[in-house]
């Protein structure tokens, strides 16, 4: 959770944004700061390349947790939990990663290590994750598991 308020602080904008104005403020805050402005200014340029580099990655993380985009992957989502049982799961950071047989990935943000700890001695992972954790923290699709 702490990640989505830095983003959020980072590009001025609050948990109601919608996909359009999120989307504007990222351009506006690329072209401040965009290394190609500072030609002569090598300092100027790589605080530039650094500041660009948190507001990408601000802007395509915000991108994914918002609710425009929850509403555009629900049926995948609700596919992929009625479908396909948990593969694997770990926690980092209070990001609980869970991988599904089909190889979706999604990220659930601020999860509590007791609930980790819960999930871990489950009978089925699949059954408390539906129980406890659906519905109930922000998540976000990652990206596709590659096969081992």
């Amino acid at each position: 959770m702490k990640r989505v308020i830095e983003y959020r602080k980072l590009l001025e904008v609050d948990k109601d944004v919608t996909l359009k104005a999120l989307k504007t403020i990222y351009r506006n805050a690329m072209k401040e700061a965009h290394p190609d402005k500072f030609v002569d200014d090598e300092p100027g340029r790589l605080a530039a390349e650094e500041r660009s580099k948190k507001v990408i990655e601000a802007y395509h993380f915000l991108v994914s947790i918002n609710n425009e985009t929850h509403e555009k992957l629900q049926a995948e989502y609700d596919e992929t939990f009625n479908n396909y049982i948990i593969k694997d799961f770990y926690l980092e950071k209070q990001t609980l990663t869970v991988i599904h047989l089909d190889g979706t990935t999604f990220e659930y943000l601020g999860v509590p290590k007791n609930v980790f700890g819960k999930m871990c001695n489950a009978d089925s992972a699949s059954r408390f994750a539906k129980r406890h954790l659906y519905g109930k923290y922000l998540f976000r699709k990652a990206a596709k598991a590659t096969a081992e």
